[in-house]
């Protein structure tokens, strides 16, 4: 996943959680407010009623026409008088006005109250579980009771104690109550439905406007994360795979923020790593040539021997003819021999010539196995204490660059050959793998072998175990990079005390100007 898009889910997903944690707590604030507003009005009615109950029970009741629908109180002592124009007068306590204007109150969806009481004198009014439970409460002390219940909606809860006032003592004496006596309670019912659905309006409301609020704020920093740093860094991204091929300073961001700063902090690296590989590319190199110069140098004593030994025959067939100059018998016999010594020495200063080359890699076709005889010839003084076994099986001419070969043959026959200070056995074969896909070439000594410690770092430049003045260091480390240069590879196995080889695995090539 981008970066852009993984910063888009965050800031996405920051705002999903902040707009989730707003809801919620204004819901929670919402349903505070409306249960303290629902309660507020609870008390407010409650005192309402209060006040109405005393006006009632001041004027000693109201009175009003007896009708179908107006009966008489049957739990009052004088529930009904007679006016002078002979109508029936009912007598209307602050009781029955109460559950009265419930019933109204009721019919209108805005509310419901009754009183109540442990003792009810109309067996209408008695408590409910809650009613019942808030009662008991008051004889303890209590002074008003709010709880919020569920039924089909939640409802508001509230109730209040009575007590008997002066004028309530005149109907509830003979009741038992005295002046301040708890003779029941008023209990209140509000339904917070229209509340609910409020609040579940408000939380569709805030929710839908998070929800586009979110959108626009992700498109927009979607656009600006593109602007100010997906596409710099696409930029600097594709500036940094093209290098070094085809890296060019103009293709990268120019900017004058964070990432401006890391462009041109790139391009000074670019910068050095050209000057450092120009500057590895000599040395390499360099070493190259003072590798070969070092081999060349530890064959200079054999190839004098080689010189030396025909030289040394021809002075003398060259002074015996001298000394007779008319035998004829004697100069046929001795210019033959001169001829064969001459031709020896011309040959081996060509092979010290094709050896000192120093082209550039370049495949040829060309025999392999009379590349690897070459140069055993030319070490062939240095295998005095040796016994040297050669299988080489590769059946015709391969695609190589002979230098690199003789070069590497040469190498790793020296290393192996200086491991072997009393003499041993070195085994060099040659063949191709089972596939006929690559060309292996394999180096056995019976030498001191190499420690495990050390044996990951004889290819590095320079590293050698050897006495100073019998190596350079740079043998293995050119021949790993000659391999690595056509595409093989090299690996070496070793047993401390017991010897060493080395494999070498060269892809086949066939179409190539042949060797000449």
């Amino acid at each position: 996943m981008k970066l852009r898009f993984k910063f888009i889910l965050a800031i996405g997903g920051i705002l999903t959680i902040s707009y989730g944690i707003l809801i919620f707590y204004f819901s929670i604030v919402q349903n505070h407010l409306v249960l303290e507003q629902a309660e507020q009005q609870a008390r407010m009615l409650h005192k309402q009623i209060l006040l109405t109950r005393q006006w009632v029970a001041d004027h000693h009741g109201l009175f009003v026409l007896e009708s179908d629908s107006v009966k008489a109180n049957p739990f009052l002592r004088n529930p009904v008088i007679e006016s002078k124009s002979g109508s029936n007068l009912v007598m209307r306590n602050p009781a029955m006005v109460t559950r009265e204007l419930s019933e109204y109150a009721a019919q209108s969806g805005f509310c419901c109250f009754r009183v109540t009481s442990l003792k009810p004198v109309n067996p209408e009014n008695a408590p409910d579980e809650f009613e019942k439970n808030s009662l008991e409460l008051f004889e303890k002390g209590v002074t008003e009771i709010v709880k919020i219940t569920n039924d089909n909606g939640r409802i508001l809860r509230y109730v209040a104690p009575l007590t008997a006032e002066k004028s309530c003592i005149e109907c509830h004496a003979r009741h038992g109550y005295s002046e301040g006596d708890i003779r029941g309670a008023l209990s209140i019912s509000v339904p917070v439905i229209w509340a609910d659905k409020t609040i579940a309006r408000n939380n569709r409301s805030i929710l839908i406007f998070g929800m586009i609020s979110i959108t626009i704020v992700s498109l927009v920093l979607y656009l600006l994360f593109s602007a100010l740093v997906a596409k710099p860094i696409d930029r600097l991204s594709r500036s940094m795979e093209s290098y070094p091929d085809n890296y060019s300073p103009d293709d990268l961001p120019q900017t004058s923020d964070e990432i401006g700063e890391l462009s041109t902090s790139f391009a000074q690296l670019c910068s050095r790593l050209d000057q450092t590989g120009q500057e590895l590319a000599q040395v390499h190199q360099q070493a190259f040539r003072n590798e070969k110069l070092a081999s060349l140098g530890q064959l200079t004593a054999g190839i004098a021997h080689e010189v030396n030994n025909p030289l040394g025959g021809m002075l003398n067939c060259v002074r015996s003819m001298q000394a007779s100059p008319n035998n004829a018998a004697l100069h046929k016999r001795y210019l033959p021999l001169l001829d064969k010594g001459l031709r020896r020495v011309e040959q081996t200063m060509q092979q010290l010539l094709n050896f000192g080359r120093t082209d550039p890699l370049q495949l040829r076709k060309g025999d392999i196995d009379q590349v690897i005889h070459e140069c055993f010839d030319l070490l062939e003084y240095r295998l005095n204490k040796i016994e040297l076994k050669l299988d080489l099986q590769l059946p015709s001419s391969y695609c190589i660059d002979i230098e690199a070969v003789k070069q590497i043959v040469m190498n790793i026959s020296l290393n192996s050959i200086q491991a072997m200070p009393d003499g041993g056995s070195l085994e060099v074969s040659s063949g191709l793998d089972d596939e006929q896909e690559t060309i292996i070439l394999m180096f056995s000594d019976t030498g001191t072998g190499i420690k495990p410690e050390i044996i990951e770092r004889i290819f590095d430049p320079f590293f050698t175990t050897k006495d100073v003045g019998e190596g350079t260091g740079l043998g293995l480390a050119v021949s790993y990079k000659l391999v690595s240069r056509m595409n093989g590879t090299i690996e070496v196995n070793s047993t401390p005390d017991s010897g060493t080889s080395f494999t070498i695995s060269l892809p086949v090539e066939l179409n190539c100007p042949v060797v000449t």
